[in-house]
């Protein structure tokens, strides 16, 4: 049975500043541990780290977060270091770095502070999703036991689920009458365990949808895309709220790239909730590589991507 997500990335203190996860090959993209449970693992350390050794900050909130995926990591055990950087009274940094067998394989900064207290000038940016998504469905309920809504379909014919098993994890929902434009997708999320997401599941939600690549690659190739492999090379969230404390059930994504040249792309996701609130934003900087790359051996101890 597939761990939940609470367990994939759960975290144990070794000391003040390093940590300890087992990175589960249920939660993988083949043989590599799906780049948003990383980056929700690296979450779940700054805000135990901001809970336990910097606890006098009282600064309980990830409000920025840069990840860069150095190397692949695996399936397995793997050591997180923390390193203090800047600690403020409004906002403090730290550095992590995660390591497996010696190697360091993924390095970030992660910026707190204190949503809950923030004051200051708010203004309405009368921002909107343009071009417009479908309305909400109908009822959340009706649709999760699998009834029919006029807007949103169940996503379950995913490509290469063998090989992207963390697609078992979820259940997607995407527009009944296809996606607004090529090159936009559109979700509705839920853990398939159940649970809610909560603020350190926000990265893990940034980084899963379907395939942006495999609509713009029907729309001009006109047959199905071959197997690919989409590793993460940096990661960035701008988290502008927090979640309740038990979570939400549901969580609503846009994702967009601006530009797909020479086996690399950038990726612009926005997350909302069901009010319609901008939840997070992220930037992910990605390359587009055969699926075999992601399933070879490693050549030495510091094989990269």
């Amino acid at each position: 049975m597939a761990p939940s997500f609470a367990e994939a990335t759960a975290v144990r203190a070794i000391n003040s500043h390093t940590y300890a996860v087992n990175l589960n090959s249920e939660w993988c993209v083949g043989s590599v541990p799906h780049g948003g449970v990383v980056t929700s693992v690296f979450l779940r350390v700054a805000a135990t780290h901001f809970r336990t050794t910097l606890a006098t900050q009282n600064q309980p909130h990830t409000i920025s977060l840069h990840v860069e995926f150095l190397r692949r990591t695996q399936e397995g055990a793997a050591t997180l270091v923390v390193r203090d950087v800047k600690l403020g009274r409004q906002t403090s940094t730290i550095h992590v770095s995660l390591l497996q067998e010696g190697r360091e394989e993924v390095v970030g900064y992660l910026t707190h502070s204190n949503m809950d207290t923030e004051s200051g000038l708010s203004l309405k940016t009368r921002w909107i999703l343009q071009p417009a998504p479908p309305p909400l469905p109908a009822d959340f309920t009706v649709l999760l036991a699998g009834g029919e809504d006029p807007n949103w379909i169940e996503h379950t014919d995913k490509p290469f689920p063998k090989f992207r098993k963390v697609s078992h994890r979820v259940r997607t929902f995407l527009p009944r009458a296809g996606q607004a434009m090529p090159g936009v997708v559109d979700q509705w999320l839920r853990l398939d365990s159940g649970e809610n997401f909560t603020n350190e599941s926000i990265g893990f939600v940034s980084d899963h949808f379907p395939p942006v690549v495999d609509g713009l690659w029907r729309t001009e190739q006109k047959d199905r895309p071959p197997a690919f492999w989409f590793p993460t090379v940096a990661l960035n969230l701008d988290i502008k709220k927090t979640l309740p404390p038990d979570g939400v059930e549901w969580l609503f994504l846009r994702v967009r790239p601006k530009s797909i040249n020479n086996g690399r792309m950038d990726l612009e996701v926005v997350i909302l909730d069901v009010a319609g609130e901008v939840v997070a934003l992220s930037h992910h900087v990605v390359l587009i590589l055969g699926a075999e790359r992601n399933m070879a051996a490693r050549r030495n101890s510091q094989t990269k991507i």
